[in-house]
């Protein structure tokens, strides 16, 4: 709980600026330093002279007009810089506070990068002093230390050499960033294990399977969980409209990583390799790119064409494959890339509406599953229960009616439909 605490300081959208700083490209040193420095120098020089000769105050005045461009210039720089370095004060605080628990001690036993980038706290305390101010008698000191600053172009010295200290312990603040990171994970996961979820810690295997007991999709409120059980083989989700595929095979592939993270899956039982996780799901024409709906999916298959030929196991998690072409080329082109993703270790969960492929598929090693609905007195509904075999009914058409279309246009499509049956076989 203490430790909770102490992480809950760092818990607001400017604990993102901290991950800049550590990690952003490093600002070059400025090449007007030697310059500022013999400005300092000089106004330490006509200051100390003035005490004994007033009159050399009178050259503090351009100096103090020149040092002022600089100073306000270098404003701009302190700014995009100044979030991240209260979040680095705050960091430290709360890690010397953590480190100093036992339990913390016996995994990080030596975490003397903290004790290095504390040699950075008087910079730290300089450069985000403006940050903090709050009350009228802080703004007046302020206006004071603001003078102070710009005659002996102190904030510029400090900030650099402060920039010159961050790129001289990158690897320290790296390593402070992954001590917060994995002490901030190891309280949520610890605090999702306690709570009142269905949860399991996986096994992993090296075969090519999956097996899932009771799978669920961790951000809907009361799902359905469900059974998958695949061995050497892939996953053919067909589904009337709105039933629940594409929420399955996300559910899935959530699960997929949440197991390779944290450990921990929102289901009673996983099985499954290592994967490497890669889907095809939500894809849009780009109109900047300039690139239609199809080329973008040929795009995004090609990755994936590319990644199931590497050595580690794969999971491709698709969802109505090649949509933006017509039915014949959808359905052939679809067979041929499913397929080609099957080799090997790597496991394709796709969802589809082109029955035709169910038929194709079942003899390339892909297992048929399928969701559906009940209509009971005009009422539409799903159970969202996975079932073995291939959808046998369709829903579209009585959609349309549901949602009082014209039956010119309902009747239309019913006798198309027919139609086009007959004709198919």
């Amino acid at each position: 709980m203490q430790t909770q605490i102490e992480l809950s300081t760092l818990n607001s959208d400017d604990s993102y600026y901290l991950e800049e700083l550590v990690h952003s490209k490093v600002l070059e040193k400025s090449k007007i330093l030697p310059l500022l420095y013999i400005l300092t120098a000089l106004s330490f020089t006509f200051i100390l002279i003035g005490t004994f000769y007033p009159v050399f105050y009178i050259l503090l005045i351009p100096i103090f007009a020149v040092n002022m461009v600089f100073h306000y210039r270098n404003k701009w720089l302190v700014s995009n810089y100044i979030d991240g370095v209260n979040q680095l004060a705050k960091t430290l605080v709360v890690s010397k506070k953590i480190a100093g628990f036992q339990a913390i001690k016996q995994l990080f036993p030596n975490p003397d990068f903290i004790k290095e980038i504390e040699k950075l706290k008087v910079k730290i305390a300089f450069i985000g002093f403006e940050k903090n101010i709050n009350n009228e008698f802080a703004t007046v000191f302020w206006l004071v230390s603001e003078i102070i600053k710009v005659l002996f172009n102190l904030e510029y010295i400090i900030f650099h050499s402060f920039i010159d200290s961050v790129t001289s312990k990158k690897r320290e603040l790296d390593l402070l960033f992954q001590f917060i990171g994995e002490i901030d994970s190891a309280i949520a996961t610890a605090s999702l294990r306690a709570s009142d979820y269905e949860l399991c810690i996986p096994q992993f295997v090296k075969d090519k399977k999956i097996k899932t007991v009771a799978i669920s999709h961790p951000l809907i409120s009361s799902c359905i969980d469900n059974d998958l059980s695949l061995n050497n083989e892939s996953l053919l989700l067909t589904g009337s409209n709105m039933s629940g595929k594409t929420t399955f095979i996300r559910s899935v592939a959530i699960n997929s990583i949440l197991a390779q993270t944290i450990n921990t899956c929102f289901a009673k039982e996983y099985i499954a390799p290592y994967f490497k996780i890669y889907s095809s799901i939500r894809i849009t024409d780009d109109l900047l790119e300039n690139t239609s709906y199809y080329l973008d999916e040929v795009l995004t298959m090609k990755k994936l064409v590319d990644a199931s030929m590497l050595d580690s196991p794969c999971l491709f998690v698709l969802d109505e494959i090649f949509k933006g072409t017509n039915t014949v080329e959808r359905i052939s082109g679809g067979k041929a890339i499913l397929s080609f993703l099957n080799r090997a270790n790597n496991i394709v969960l796709v969802s589809t509406h082109d029955m035709e492929l169910t038929e194709i598929l079942s003899e390339e090693n892909f297992a048929l599953y399928h969701f559906s609905e009940k209509i009971d007195t005009d009422i539409l509904t799903f159970d969202h229960k996975l079932k073995k075999g291939k959808l046998k009914t369709r829903n579209a058409i009585k959609i349309l009616e549901l949602y009082d279309y014209p039956t010119d246009i309902t009747d239309d499509a019913k006798a198309t439909m027919r139609k086009t049956f007959q004709e198919e076989r």
